[in-house]
């Protein structure tokens, strides 16, 4: 028999409302909130999964 690698992939999603000036502002201020925890993604969050042979 032979051995294979496969890898599991999960895609979790969620839409952050922030004022900001511009949208390079907004994604700063949501990456810093990520940063700090201030978001979580969660199984709530759950959109898809990809099960695939792992190329390295």
């Amino acid at each position: 028999m032979e051995t294979f690698k496969i890898e599991i992939q999960e895609f979790l999603s969620k839409i952050i409302e922030v004022e900001a000036s511009n949208v390079n502002e907004a994604i700063s201020k949501v990456k810093e909130m990520y940063k700090k925890e201030e978001i979580v993604l969660n199984s709530e969050d759950y959109v898809t999964t990809k099960i695939e042979e792992y190329n390295e």
